[in-house]
């Protein structure tokens, strides 16, 4: 049953007056034809509901879906995208399609970039398969009237990307380079309006932001006309360090640099629960009205940015029932939580 502790955060991120600037109030909920199969159900004032539509109806405008190169739907598959990105238009997101590519058979993070099993190792092999993978994968969504508006080159590759060979602690920058320039060329090439995003993890970590874009463009490789917007995680539980102050100082950095836009991509907050050694990074109730402010302080950074830079935020699993653990599982800390609520 969907507990109505997630409903009272999704309303304030489309209702906020901060969040009414931004353009893009977005959900990732790729888990969601996974947990309807399992037989949970979502509730809306009392009311039954598909859980994308109650997100529509609130003002969710939208969706980002992820994809792993299995072919397994449980695994995020193609198809499973492709579903959930149909049922995306049909709850009036306006064609607002996000995919995450993770270019992995599994999850994919700043430690885990596994390339996936079928692919080749090689360099010049991946900079095909990349490419290739990439613009087929463009056309399908296309084809099924669903096209898609962002797209996601990677998930989180402060590291690199298709480890070993695209690992810049094993091969430097360049590999990663000219696998991004791989990529966002088949996006590109399949369609002409296609916003290609970079996805790096610990936005508000200005040093670690900026080393990697004063790093990642090379000549003849990835430039800055190969992408649209910068896109970041930004959590409140993986590090203390993960303040408002530090995501503003480094989002600031950053525009004023390569004046591009930003999107926050992943963010949540516990509504219940308590992890052990853990220190939240603002000072909020674990609660739906800390989920509330945490995502309200989020919108007034970007829609302060200059330019108008500042696109949209969007909340990360809002209706992943049972994924308390979670926490650990992504995070390879040993912390076991219940904070997903």
């Amino acid at each position: 049953m969907f507990s109505n502790k997630f409903w009272q955060f999704l309303i304030p991120l489309a209702l906020l007056p901060s969040a009414d600037c931004l353009t893009f109030h977005g959900a990732d909920y790729s888990s969601l034809v996974n947990l309807e199969n399992t037989g949970i159900t979502y509730k809306d004032s009392g009311t039954s509901e598909k859980f994308d539509t109650i997100l529509a109806n609130h003002g969710v405008n939208l969706a980002r879906i992820r994809i792993w190169t299995s072919t397994n739907n449980a695994n995020y598959s193609l198809d499973y995208g492709l579903v959930l990105a149909k049922r995306a238009v049909a709850a009036r997101m306006s064609l607002l399609i996000a995919v995450d590519l993770h270019y992995s058979d599994t999850w994919a993070d700043p430690g885990d970039q596994a390339t996936p099993s079928s692919w080749p190792t090689d360099l010049d092999g991946l900079n095909t398969e990349i490419y290739d993978y990439t613009n087929s994968l463009v056309t399908a969504f296309a084809a099924q009237g669903t096209p898609i508006d962002f797209l996601q080159i990677g998930n989180e590759i402060n590291s690199g990307m298709l480890f070993p060979t695209g690992e810049i602690s094993v091969n430097g920058y360049s590999p990663l380079s000219q696998l991004l320039h791989s990529a966002a060329n088949g996006a590109h090439d399949a369609s002409d309006t296609v916003k290609v995003v970079v996805h790096l993890a610990n936005g508000w970590d200005g040093s670690a932001m900026s080393s990697f874009y004063e790093q990642i463009f090379i000549q003849g490789e990835f430039a800055t006309t190969d992408f649209d917007v910068m896109g970041f995680s930004f959590y409140p539980f993986y590090d203390s360090a993960a303040t408002y102050s530090a995501l503003q100082s480094s989002l600031d950095n950053l525009v004023a640099t390569y004046d591009k836009d930003v999107m926050i991509v992943e963010t949540d907050w516990p509504s219940s629960g308590s992890c052990s050694g853990v220190t939240l990074s603002e000072d909020f109730a674990v609660s739906t009205s800390g989920q509330e402010s945490w995502v309200s302080g989020i919108t007034d950074i970007l829609a302060g940015l200059s330019d108008g830079h500042g696109q949209g935020v969007v909340y990360w699993e809002p209706g992943w029932i049972g994924n308390d653990g979670e926490f650990y599982l992504l995070s390879k800390k040993k912390y076991l939580c219940s904070i997903f609520a």
